[in-house]
Parts: C-alpha cells; structure tokens; sequence
C-alpha cells in the first residue's frame, strides 16, 4: 500500500487544496492530510478544527485520513510508512520554495520521495491568507472554498 503525506497549516482548507486531495488520492493506495501548525504563523482555527473541517470535505474520499503531527516532517512520514510527500504548486515562488525542501527533505530521509502537482489553473491565485482576508473583510468566498468552510469563516469573523 503506497501512503502519501500532504502537509500543511491548511487555514482553512481551501477548494485548492480539496483540488490536490482529491488528485493525490487517485495517485497513490492512501494519502493523509497531515495538519501542522506552522509558528510562524498565527492561525485562525485550531488545529483539531481544522481536522474536523478536511474531515468533514473529503468524507467522500475513503483512502483519505486527516491527522496532524509536529516536528519534522520526514520523521513524521517515515513513522507513518509513507513512500511519498504531495506537494502542491501554484507559482514559480511556490516551486522555488518547495524545491529546496524537497532537498533538504531527501537528505535527511533518503526513502521519501517528494510528489509536486500543479494547481489547477483556476486555483492558482488562491490561498488560505487571501481567504481570511476576503472574509474577514465581508466578501464572497462561494468559489473559494466549501459551504462549512465558508460558514466557520464567517462565525469567525462575525461582529458583534
């Protein structure tokens, strides 16, 4: 059974992301939505409600778990038995960073191999920062993201 880890803060989940899950669960036996929590940034949802939310979104999706770890990615990967890392790529920013963690990646685990798909072009432009923004500021996200995504958003951002 080939496993496949796609990490990320996913803050929240985006239909973009949703795009990559549901093509990396074609690709391999098992894909895991590994949640981190990056300290570099401060996200708006805790980690268990955003596991609830990649839950509730790829219900439709069984060779698709959702659990989420802290440390070192490949160290979590090689716990776990993966064969690979999915990564998703919207820009050449994206690939440049990437790029150099796959590296950095393969030489500290030499067995985990690092899996890039390109966005669909109609998510190129979007990320979860863009997402909160939108939101927090009262605009449309239909396109963005799923209904309960878009509901917990604006149970958020709601003003009292």
């Amino acid at each position: 059974m080939r496993l496949a880890i796609y990490p990320g803060t996913f803050d929240p989940i985006t239909n973009g992301h949703l795009d990559i899950i549901e093509r990396g669960a074609q690709l391999f036996d098992r894909l895991t939505v590994a949640v981190t929590n990056n300290p570099s940034k401060s996200p708006v949802f805790t980690a268990h409600e955003r596991m609830e939310m990649i839950r509730s979104v790829t219900a439709n999706l069984p060779n698709v778990e959702v659990d989420s770890f802290s440390g070192l990615l490949v160290d979590y990967a090689g716990s776990r038995g993966a064969c690979a890392l999915l990564r998703g790529l919207r820009a050449i920013s994206d690939f440049e960073y990437e790029f150099q963690m796959a590296l950095v990646n393969r030489k500290l685990s030499h067995g985990i191999a690092t899996v890039f798909l390109m966005a669909h072009e109609r998510y190129t432009y979007l990320n979860s920062t863009i997402v909160k923004e939108v939101a927090k500021l009262g605009g449309e996200i239909d396109s963005f993201v799923s209904p309960l995504v878009k509901e917990r958003l604006q149970q958020k951002f709601q003003k009292p």
